[in-house]
């Protein structure tokens, strides 16, 4: 699948937290950890649909109290009246994200309304969804009235992220990979099929998976047991065949690949 939209570089690098902790136990804090840091996300929840008349809440996290019996709710009843019910539906024929439409309260019923909303003091939402096969992933994004609504550049850079936080969900749900495997395991596997990387060398992708971990150049140097000079020339050479020129658009790259690869069965 292919992301459905470019990534802006501003918040290309907060994602990466979630994009290294798929098939972790730690995901779930991970995401909402880049959620708030991208648009001040306060509740994430996500669900899944097997069918129009089948769906479970996969995850929970986040400011809201009630979060388990919403989506309880949601799972046993109400997905059946949600608003985005039939956008959902009619993107299962696309291969990208589906980045829904924005939130209005004149959208939901009164019923909605009142649990959904008023007694759980949710003021505003946004959502997306991504479809693997014949399984639909749902990601609802929340504040709450302590926050207020989301503004325009938030909504923004939700737009921005929510493919690839959706390719990441749909990703962290299907992996039946070790929970504890390590993240660079799986940086390495995207970097050895991914097309778009294959003319690095195998140290030039060496240093590009450690700068995506969080390595210093001077870490780098130290942990391949080369020196300074070399780490930063490995870097340069990369970044050159890549056509690139800073740390933000290699972040870019890695989270395009994530969007773009096919989900595990």
């Amino acid at each position: 699948m292919k992301a459905a939209r470019a990534f802006t570089p501003d918040v290309v690098s907060d994602i990466t937290p979630a994009l290294l902790a798929i098939g972790r136990d730690s995901f779930p804090q991970a995401l909402i950890g880049t959620l708030r840091r991208v648009a001040d996300v306060g509740h994430c929840m996500v669900f899944s649909f097997a069918g129009p008349r089948s769906a479970a809440c996969l995850l929970d996290v986040g400011n809201i109290p009630t979060g388990r019996d919403l989506g309880i709710a949601y799972s046993e009843h109400f997905h059946q009246a949600d608003p985005n019910r039939d956008a959902v539906f009619e993107g299962q024929a696309r291969a990208a994200p589906i980045v829904l439409p924005n939130f209005a309260r004149r959208m939901y019923s009164d019923g909605y309304r009142k649990i959904f909303f008023d007694d759980s003091d949710i003021v505003d939402k946004f959502a997306s969804a991504i479809w693997t096969g014949d399984t639909c992933f749902y990601v609802n994004f929340y504040r709450i009235t302590e926050q207020g609504r989301f503004t325009r550049e938030q909504i923004a850079r939700l737009t921005a992220v929510a493919p690839a936080v959706s390719a990441a969900v749909a990703r962290h749900f299907q992996c039946d990979e070790a929970p504890d495997r390590d993240p660079m395991a799986r940086l390495k596997t995207l970097f050895a099929t991914a097309e778009q990387l294959a003319r690095l060398t195998a140290r030039e992708k060496e240093v590009c998976l450690r700068i995506l971990s969080g390595f210093s150049s001077e870490a780098i140097a130290a942990e391949l047991g080369i020196g300074l000079h070399s780490a930063l020339t490995y870097r340069k050479r990369a970044y050159d065949k890549l056509g690139i020129s800073s740390q933000n658009e290699l972040f870019a790259i890695a989270l395009r690949l994530v969007a773009s690869s096919r989900p595990l069965n």
